[in-house]
């Protein structure tokens, strides 16, 4: 497709376009009339004009024909296209009532869908910013996003991670680069007033996960005594933080080296060091060895996501109930649990069940004290479930 060639039409089936109106941003590629719009020929990231059977004009698309999700909505407006200029105001946009959230500039600027930017997720850490590029169409914009992202933000670096999982589905290769300025290895950020040191060019995905951060305020009166465990610890934020709040003892477990050496530097920062164990080893095999110890007065489990894919559910399934049993074996009464999922396939209520499965199997009693979300730096769309994905229960042990 040359630069100045016009966009492609994509003409929907018969129907097809109910899920769209009512709000859905992505359309499969069995929803296509592939007869009357070949999706071969059609370049991966090309942009594109949506149209209903009947001609209809529904949207502006970015392509991807080697993928499930054919196309994704980049504006409903059909004179606004996503430009560089539009770019810049969406940008702007989201971080307006983000600014108007957090007190310092510590937060998920853009969460793809939900700030109408499909394929794109970026971190703001101060005056940098990590992005994710995760689609062709966003991966086209690359240098626009960059330039957008310098001018809404005032900012003095970008750094793309662009190495998730999800590229591959959409056939793009994985990289890391400084795109703007100078990027150091690590910054400090502050979380509910808490000092982390955050690893920027070599951590897990964009640094730092502040979709649990709201999680780890609210649980933190709830933390600050006794022994926790704070399994898949990556930097400390829920050990750290309970540490903090007056617990006296936080045993950190990461199979990670790099995750635990960023842990134990955050205790030193906050001068707890001196109260926390620091453990290298695979979970949940870690918490059936603690197990042989008195009872710890919290647990909190919050693993990578072990359903990706719908296909894995059942294995997934199976992990989580078996984490939240050896956690549990943990605990005694008054004790207690914070067990975490972000798998998107997995939802709230489904989450809980598997929890209490793993209850009954360890003869122990529940009641839900709290139930969070994704902070709200990650807003949900609600016209799109697939944006929702975090949950993290708090749960008291009766017995």
């Amino acid at each position: 497709m040359t630069a100045n060639a016009e966009p492609a039409t994509l003409y929907l089936r018969k129907g097809e376009e109910r899920r769209l109106l009512a709000g859905h941003e992505w359309i499969y590629s069995n929803e296509i009339d592939t007869s009357r719009t070949p999706l071969r020929g059609l370049e991966p990231g090309q942009p594109a004009e949506l149209a209903s059977q009947s001609g209809r004009w529904l949207a502006h698309v970015d392509l991807n024909p080697h993928s499930l999700i054919a196309a994704r909505v980049v504006s409903r407006d059909r004179g606004r296209p996503l430009d560089r200029s539009e770019l810049e105001r969406r940008l702007r946009v989201a971080a307006g009532w983000r600014e108007r959230l957090f007190d310092a500039p510590y937060y998920r600027w853009v969460y793809g869908e939900s700030d109408g930017l499909p394929g794109l997720v970026v971190d703001r850490y101060g005056a940098i910013a990590v992005a994710q590029i995760n689609t062709a169409g966003m991966e086209r914009r690359r240098q626009d996003i960059v330039e957008a992202l310098v001018a809404a933000g005032g900012l003095q670096a970008v750094l793309l991670r662009c190495d998730s999982d999800l590229r591959e589905l959409e056939g793009l290769a994985r990289y890391v680069e400084t795109a703007f300025g100078q990027v150091p290895d690590e910054i400090e950020i502050r979380e509910n007033g808490v000092p982390f040191l955050v690893p920027l060019t070599a951590g897990q995905k964009t640094g730092w996960f502040y979709d649990q951060a709201d999680n780890r305020r609210r649980a933190r009166p709830l933390l600050g005594r006794g022994t926790v465990v704070d399994a898949f610890c990556y930097g400390g934020g829920w050990g750290v933080s309970a540490a903090v709040a007056g617990a006296q003892r936080v045993i950190f477990i990461d199979a990670s080296e790099a995750a635990l050496a960023y842990a134990r530097r955050n205790a030193e920062r906050n001068g707890v060091a001196d109260r926390c164990v620091f453990l290298r080893a695979d979970l949940p095999e870690a918490l059936q060895q603690l197990a042989a110890d008195a009872p710890v007065a919290a647990v909190v489990v919050d693993p990578p996501a072990f359903v990706k894919r719908k296909k894995d559910l059942e294995a997934g399934t199976r992990a989580y109930q078996k984490l939240n049993e050896r956690a549990l074996a943990l605990l005694d009464a008054g004790g207690v649990l914070v067990s975490c999922s972000c798998s998107q396939h997995i939802d709230r209520d489904a989450f809980q069940r598997i929890v209490q499965r793993a209850a009954r199997r360890a003869d122990r009693d529940l009641r839900l004290l709290i139930e969070g979300g994704q902070s709200p730096d990650h807003p949900v769309h609600p016209a799109m479930p697939e944006t929702r994905y975090l949950k993290a229960l708090l749960f008291a042990v009766g017995r």
